[in-house]
């Protein structure tokens, strides 16, 4: 134990060429008890000096003149066996601190001198240098302690390999491990000496805290306190540790397998002991592995049902809690289904319960199969099975389910060669409707079935009266819609297709609407999806057809020619149809030239069976047949159909369109497909235009067609032979050419300042377009060629900075300037830096300088985009305006511009 005494009396040498650096190191150490204090100037004598004295620190300066200080560490490391120099350096250069160290100083100090510091450090190494010291003079009898407990430990080790468990022998001191039994190797797959080398907190034995618990409990047991007993851990009197496991204690953890093969579950007691003259912590460890699946296999005889594997009642109800948890925290809906094997106690009773138990393991079978999710079905008894859905849509999800479970018991089964017929009645209650609680929805579901099953079996009932009606007025849809194609109730309405280059009607869509007695005209959105899923829409697509070249024939009659109609196929008229003698057969019946009949198909459509639909469509293009794919873009990623399909047309759909003056990716992919389908020698149409400024802007991009309210909503045929000769009787209407015009966009949220500006520049003979928001500055944007825009900064929904980054995605020719009085110096500087600014000013503004500003802003788009013409220029009396501002002062917008930086063209 090394006292304050001690390090008083310890032997210092100050090695320093300055004399006052010394004489106040000296002062220091003398007045604040140090005893031992010697002081030399010339580095050349430190060597000398330490063999004769053995000085426990040599305070060292390492610039000096004739040796530095790094030359003198480097003498002193013969005198010191273990190179361990007791050495501080002194220094005023930071950077020569870790050379110092790695030089072999134990520390240094900086200059000037900080006291506190020098004399802590100057006391830490004085007592790391006695402690070394002291621990040279033990290490003979250390060495001969070691001997003494390697004899003991072998003595040991046969004892411990006796016992088939893995046996661990930690050094209370180091916290390593000592030695280990043959048990411990067998058990993990370890060599004695590889196991010797893991740390035992790396091999899983216990943690650092629980090794320091115990280390805890042994130093409170050598002072004569009883560790605390387990459980009374809170209980204890001041002074006392907490203790977790403590020795003699048992705990469950998991050893590191060799070769990464995972771990061996055990349960390991603790014990300390004396070996010799060192306290050991024994460590034993009992494989459980056995033990801990018999207690997985009772777990699972106590979730699972016997007999077919699935959940039983317990799980089925807690995992039905979990599901109804996460759907009450994302507002879905989740649909409770009860089911019970129609005349089931009949053929147990009749075949025996051993195959009326093969035949509930069969049905379990095909009912995983039906909802793919094993945990999300049950067994409740007997015969009765249930199932949950958690879904985002209405019910008609879960009705799909019942009728698919139902559909899966139309094959008979095969009850080791007898045949056994079954079907189903299913009972549905939903959460959160019928109840948040899982045992009141089971509940109400199986009071649904019993009700299926009074009401004749094999069908399923909703176990509210609301739901009921739902559903049974989709049933009654069904049924109408059956009958509908006998009746006669069907019809043929006509939506125009508008030609941009001329304006005349190129042809019309035929869509199907659907005059149902007592409810009046039913649009296709409601009854479609019913047709597809029950297969009807191949019989009534085979007479919309024939219907569709009836009409054309009836026009041609009346002397409303060459109008082109189009009709929608779906993927089932392919695959479970004739459409290609449907049509061959349609066109022969009513004597109509095959290029008046267009296919209109989804991407989907033409790529199921794929290599069948190629070979018709390949064959009705050859007749004369027009090709066009609907909803273009919203379905298959890849565009290799492109080449192989016989396309004349794509039809970009109404996602892509009903933004398009607005949202700059939209834009974008609607361009993309127009110069795509292009280069491919096709013509592209776009549906869902609604407003001027959508075909202004479509027309601009080169689309061919459009189609929608704007022109014109889907007509009956009489209204739409009317509409196409009235739009035959007019001329051609060819778009305006204004590329030209002199155009300046203003947008800001002030009526006042856009008066003032509309009256400031027509003096210029510019066409002046004002917009008081940025959704109508887009509007105007699409329907005029802008050259130049002046926007506010600070308008509502949108900054004009936010407008003018989108306008330059859209229109990246314009050249785009801001206005305003606000000057956000971050967000302007980020849309000049993205280039989405041409030029910033400031309100007020000097009208003679903001005029000439607009000026050269026109003079800079017609020089980029030209060709530049003097004729673009203002009229004579604002050019000389114009040219007298030339010798006026730059005024303030010019000035803060110029000292923001943000002069960037």
């Amino acid at each position: 134990m090394i006292s304050l005494q001690d390090i008083r009396r310890a032997r210092i040498l100050v090695v320093d060429d300055e004399p006052v650096n010394v004489q106040l190191l000296e002062y220091l150490l003398k007045t604040t008890g140090y005893e031992n204090v010697s002081s030399t100037y010339d580095p050349r004598q430190v060597v000398s000096l330490h063999l004769k004295h053995r000085f426990d620190l040599i305070i060292l300066d390492l610039h000096m003149p004739g040796m530095d200080g790094f030359d003198v560490m480097e003498a002193l490391k013969p005198l010191e066996s273990d190179s361990w120099l007791p050495v501080l350096v002194v220094t005023a250069e930071p950077d020569k601190k870790l050379a110092a160290l790695e030089a072999g100083a134990r520390d240094f100090i900086g200059k000037p001198f900080d006291t506190v510091e020098v004399m802590t450090r100057i006391r830490n190494l004085l007592e790391v240098r006695l402690l070394h010291r002291e621990s040279q003079d033990y290490g003979v009898q250390l060495e001969r302690e070691v001997r003494e407990r390697t004899a003991e430990l072998a003595r040991f080790r046969g004892a411990m390999d006796a016992t088939p468990d893995a046996i661990f022998l930690i050094d209370t001191a180091s916290m390593a491990m000592v030695d280990v039994s043959d048990g411990a190797c067998r058990m993990l797959g370890f060599s004695r000496e590889a196991l010797l080398r893991i740390d035992p907190v790396a091999l899983g034995l216990a943690t650092r805290e629980l090794l320091e618990r115990h280390l805890a409990a042994d130093a409170l047991a050598h002072r004569g306190v009883p560790a605390p007993a387990p459980g009374q851990e809170g209980q204890q009197e001041h002074g006392k540790a907490e203790f977790g496991a403590l020795p003699g204690d048992i705990v469950e953890t998991d050893l590191l397998r060799a070769g990464g093969q995972g771990a061996v579950p055990v349960e390991i007691s603790w014990k300390l002991q004396d070996l010799g003259k060192s306290r050991m912590l024994i460590a034993v460890a009992r494989d459980i592995s056995e033990r801990l699946h018999a207690q997985e296999r009772m777990r699972h005889m106590a979730s699972y049902d016997a007999l077919t594997g699935l959940p039983n009642r317990t799980l089925f109800f807690q995992n039905l809690r979990e599901a109804i948890e996460l759907a009450r925290d994302k507002n879905w809906r989740v649909a409770v289904l009860c089911i019970t094997l129609d005349r089931f106690k009949i053929i147990n009773d009749s075949l025996g319960t051993a195959r009326g138990d093969e035949l509930l393991g069969q049905f379990s079978t095909r009912l995983v199969r039906v909802v793919r999710l094993r945990d999300t079905v049950g067994r409740l008894g007997g015969d009765e099975f249930a199932l949950f859905l958690t879904m985002t849509r209405d019910q008609q999800e879960a009705v799909n389910v019942a009728n698919e479970i139902r559909e899966s018991l139309r094959a008979p089964f095969d009850l080791h060669g007898q045949q056994a017929a079954l079907t189903a009645s299913i009972g549905i209650a939903m959460y959160p409707e019928d109840s948040t609680e899982p045992g009141a929805l089971v509940k109400y579901a199986d009071t649904a079935m019993v009700r299926a099953k009074e009401a004749g079996r094999d069908g399923y009932r909703f176990f509210t009266a609301g739901m009921n009606v739902q559903v049974l007025a989709r049933l009654d849809l069904e049924l109408a819609l059956r009958g509908a194609l006998e009746g006669g109730q069907f019809v043929l309405y006509y939506q125009p297709k508008l030609e941009l280059n001329t304006g005349r009607i190129s042809g019309v869509e035929a869509l199907l609407r659907w005059n149902r007695p007592g409810y009046g005209l039913v649009y296709p959105a409601e009854f479609v999806p019913i047709m597809e899923e029950t297969g009807l829409v191949v019989r009534i697509g085979e007479w919309i057809v024939d219907e569709a070249c009836r009409q054309i024939a009836a026009w041609n009659a009346s002397g409303v020619r060459d109008v082109r109609v189009a009709v929608n196929v779906s993927s089932r008229q392919f695959v479970e149809g004739d459409l290609e003698g449907v049509i061959r057969a349609a066109l022969q019946r009513h004597e109509v030239e095959p290029g008046l009949l267009e296919l209109e198909l989804t991407e989907s459509a033409l790529m199921s069976n794929a290599e069948h639909t190629i070979a018709v469509l390949g064959r009705l293009k050859e007749l004369g047949i027009r090709i066009a794919i609907d909803d273009f873009g919203t379905g298959y990623s890849s565009l290799a159909y492109l080449k192989r399909f016989p396309i004349d047309k794509l039809k970009i759909d109404i996602a892509f369109v009903r933004d398009i003056v607005t949202n700059p990716d939209d834009a974008a992919i609607a361009l993309a497909i127009i110069s795509m389908a292009h280069s491919l020698h096709m013509q592209v149409i776009a549906e869902g235009v609604e407003t001027r400024a959508q075909m202004a802007y479509l027309r601009r991009h080169r689309c061919d067609e459009i189609q929608g309210f704007h022109f014109s909503r889907a007509l009956p045929a009489e209204e739409l032979a009317r509409l196409v000769q009235d739009n035959r009787a007019q001329p051609d209407q060819p778009p305006a050419q204004d590329d030209k015009a002199q155009t300046l966009l203003i947008v800001d949220d002030d009526v006042n300042v856009l008066t003032a500006l509309h009256r400031l520049f027509r003096r210029d003979n510019y066409r002046v377009l004002t917009a008081s928001s940025p959704a109508e500055g887009f509007e105007l944007l699409a329907l005029y060629r802008v050259q130049v825009i002046l926007c506010d900064q600070r308008m509502p929904v949108m900054s004009g900075t936010e407008f003018l980054s989108k306008v330059k995605e859209m229109y990246p020719e314009t050249i785009r300037i801001i206005l305003s009085g606000y000057t956000g110096v971050e967000t302007v500087l980020d849309s000049i830096n993205r280039g989405a600014i041409y030029r910033f000013y400031t309100k007020p503004w000097n009208e003679l300088q903001l005029r000439e500003n607009i000026r050269l802003a026109f003079r800079h788009y017609w020089l980029t985009y030209g060709p530049y013409d003097d004729r673009k220029t203002p009229r004579d009396s604002a050019a000389k305006t114009a040219a007298s501002a030339e010798v006026v002062p730059a005024a303030q917008p010019e000035v803060e511009r110029r000292s923001l930086g943000i002069d960037k063209t």
